[in-house]
């Protein structure tokens, strides 16, 4: 899970996949700002076949908030 949220990550933000933890933080540690979390919300929708809630997005501050996000909730 970890992996296929890394390369989604990857694939929105300008950041080296080595660089990307459980522990870092989307906004400060990966650069991450509000459009490019929209998007990777709906990468992940449509990669895990799953809605994330819009109160959700409040909750999601590391790259490890979305792993057990998508842990709990997938089909």
């Amino acid at each position: 899970m970890f992996d296929k949220v890394v390369d989604l990550i990857c694939q929105q933000l300008p950041v080296n996949k080595a660089d990307v933890k459980m522990e870092s933080r989307l906004l400060e540690d990966l650069g991450a700002d509000s459009a490019n979390l929209m998007i990777l919300v709906m990468d992940m929708e449509s990669e895990f076949d799953l809605v994330v809630e819009d109160d959700v997005l409040t909750s999601i501050h590391t790259v490890g908030d979305i792993v057990n996000y998508l842990e709990e909730h997938k089909g």
